[in-house]
């Protein structure tokens, strides 16, 4: 992490104080730092890295255009390596299609719509329906336009669908390779999105132009709306790989046919949030129903899902990942639950269908739990049926517990007791004849919890897994994910 507090001083969230300390009171910030300072910590140091544990969720950046004009390379130039699978032919399917990048000491999430299908109810339906899901994720976007090409008819769709967005755009004029090119680049003007930036995604020229850009329009921090109203519903995501009940589990738990599944892929709809009430309270359940699967698109579908899943998440502050307990815990299974444990949020497994498992069934299922999502061991899990309704009354208790997981805060001096204790008990490894120690720390934010740890040398990451395992035993943090960054002292004195 390379987040600092502003070279003057001033907040890196305008107008709102409380966000320096990330979630410490001011006394509870004083009394830290004073801490900090009698261990020989760079002050500056320390306040950027709890305002950088602090910061919630990142802002997102949603890259889109037609296939192949260059969004993958340029999605490579912005987080600075190559990640995002680039080919000529369209349709690559890719694990991940959500980034960290940072440019100018800020970070954001950067969205890359690269995978295509050509064939599905033409080219303009599936441009609309990336677009559409990545748009409803961003809070803001780059359109990217090949200015060799200018503008297409399905340039101009994507317009349509931005303004009816109306999220801020910076267009982008790519392949624009000398100076020779940027009269193309002017001919966007056209496209009424205002100044077209020529750039070149694959040689880096004007990225860096085009990215100051962005992070004008770009906010420094998402508005998060949810949870703050009084007795407001919270959000819910029910994501899933296609066709594991999603929207059957929706309509039982609401009680009527809520959902229309649509069969036709490809197609777009505007995104409806389901006010459903359960348990006694209302939820909001964030709509990922849409595009379906056929199975000689199975690849492109995937990606779609994939996509959905990452729009859903955003959007979300539980995740409930639906399994379908009657097939083996796929790779499409992990990675769903992969991404919701990036994004932050909180995490409700359900295993589907499992009126119909028998005793063998069950016990390889158990196994393959074991192996396949050891990692998520702290996930709350329900058993059960969309189509009987069986055991959906414990639903709404592990989505509840997650949150309260979530939203969690451990104390600077109970959280400080706690770790002298762990180090005096189970020291680090001694690495090189030396022995690391953590000497502090402090819970910086939540949503999910984030702690920033000081110490006296490197802290390997089995360490750190250990430290996990015990916060988890010792204070619950059960359904969320935990962040935990490390801050070692540096050997030099103190800056003047």
């Amino acid at each position: 992490m390379n987040d600092h507090i502003q070279p003057d001083g001033s907040d890196a969230y305008e107008g709102a104080h409380e966000h320096d300390h990330g979630a410490l009171g001011d006394a509870e910030f004083a009394e830290f730092m004073e801490l900090a300072a009698e261990e020989g910590f760079d002050l500056e140091d320390v306040e950027g890295a709890i305002e950088a544990a602090g910061h919630g969720p990142l802002p997102v950046l949603a890259v889109v255009g037609r296939p192949n004009v260059g969004k993958s390379t340029l999605v490579n130039r912005i987080i600075g390596r190559r990640e995002a699978v680039v080919e000529d032919k369209p349709g690559v399917t890719r694990d991940r299609v959500t980034y960290e990048a940072e440019w100018a000491g800020r970070r954001f999430k950067v969205v890359d719509t690269g995978g295509w299908e050509q064939d599905v109810l033409g080219i303009d339906a599936s441009v609309a329906a990336q677009a559409e899901y990545a748009i409803e994720a961003a809070d803001a976007v780059v359109f990217v336009v090949d200015a060799k090409v200018g503008a297409t008819d399905t340039d101009e769709a994507v317009v349509r669908l931005l303004r009816k967005a109306g999220k801020p755009v910076v267009l982008c004029a790519n392949k624009v390779d000398g100076p020779s090119g940027e009269a193309d680049a002017a001919y966007l003007w056209s496209l009424g999105l205002g100044e077209p930036h020529p750039v070149s995604a694959l040689h880096g020229r004007g990225t860096g132009d085009m990215l100051d850009q962005v992070l004008e329009v770009l906010p420094e921090a998402p508005a998060q709306t949810f949870g703050t109203a009084v007795g407001g519903p919270r959000r819910v995501a029910l994501i899933g790989r296609p066709n594991v009940g999603k929207s059957s589990l929706l309509n039982k738990v609401a009680g009527e046919e809520r959902v229309v599944v649509n069969e036709l892929a490809g197609t777009t709809r505007d995104p409806v949030d389901e006010m459903i009430e359960l348990g006694g309270k209302t939820w909001k359940f964030v709509d990922t129903a849409g595009i379906r699967k056929r199975v000689h698109l199975q690849q492109g579908a995937d990606y779609y899902a994939s996509l959905r899943t990452a729009a859903a998440v955003e959007k979300a502050e539980v995740a409930v990942v639906l399994i379908d307990a009657a097939d083996s815990i796929s790779v499409q299974d992990q990675r769903i639950v992969t991404m919701a444990v990036e994004a932050g949020r909180a995490l409700v497994l359900a295993y589907n269908k499992w009126d119909t498992l028998d005793e063998e069934r069950r016990y390889y299922l158990e196994r393959e739990i074991e192996t396949e999502l050891g990692q998520v061991a702290w996930a709350p899990r329900v058993n059960v049926s969309a189509h009987t309704g069986r055991h959906m009354e414990k639903l709404v208790p592990a989505i509840e517990t997650a949150l309260e997981g979530w939203e969690t805060r451990v104390p600077t001096g109970r959280l400080n007791a706690f770790l002298g204790e762990l180090v005096a008990a189970h020291p680090h490894p001694v690495r090189g004849g030396k022995q690391p120690r953590i000497l502090f720390g402090t819970q910086a934010g939540t949503r999910p919890p984030r702690f920033v740890l000081f110490a006296s040398g490197f802290i390997e990451a089995g360490y750190r897994r250990f430290i996990e395992r015990r916060l988890r035993e010792e204070f619950g943090f059960e359904g969320t994910p935990i962040h935990i960054s490390v801050r070692v002292r540096e050997k030099r004195g103190r800056k003047k």
